[in-house]
């Protein structure tokens, strides 16, 4: 299996929708309403939006390929970008999905490595991520990755409010 991580251009844009869409749909529209999902898809994955965010100085977006399919995807941010104020010597990984067919193939490893490898570029000591309390498959993944629980904030799928936990990694 031949793995390639390629960053995300504004080229792209057509192919991070669609990514995003299906692997958001393939991981969470069966545990939420139709309406939420489709009112989260509009809002996160439409083009304006998602054009806003790989405009952004301070977010990168980057493909993971599987013998030259594209199998998921990485969003990163720093500095103001984060989705929550954890000051500037940390690195968020907002979004890590991997579409299904491609689970149990170490390509999330690749991906939180990936971000490891930037945060440690830019000198970050910390790296964290938001994760949905009843997703126990990407719990159990970041714990194998030695990511801790250290807080929780409110995430909204469409109207309703749901807990992610947040997980952090020191880094030095």
């Amino acid at each position: 299996m031949t793995i390639n991580i390629k960053k995300c251009t504004f080229e792209d844009l057509g192919l991070l929708q669609e990514i995003s869409v299906k692997t958001f749909n393939e991981t969470f529209k069966n545990q939420n309403s139709p309406e939420n999902v489709k009112a989260y898809l509009e809002k996160a994955c439409n083009l304006k939006q998602l054009e806003e965010e790989l405009s952004n100085i301070s977010s990168e977006f980057y493909f993971i390929y599987s013998n030259e399919e594209i199998a998921g995807y990485l969003k990163i941010n720093t500095n103001n970008a984060q989705t929550e104020k954890m000051g500037n010597d940390t690195l968020e990984i907002e979004r890590i999905y991997i579409r299904k067919k491609f689970h149990e193939q170490g390509l999330g490893k690749n991906l939180i490595n990936k971000a490891i490898e930037i945060a440690i570029e830019r000198n970050k000591e910390k790296i964290w991520l938001g994760v949905w309390e009843k997703n126990e498959r990407a719990i159990t993944f970041y714990k194998r990755m030695d990511f801790v629980q250290t807080g929780a904030h409110s995430f909204y799928m469409g109207d309703e409010e749901q807990i992610d936990f947040i997980m952090s990694k020191t880094l030095i």
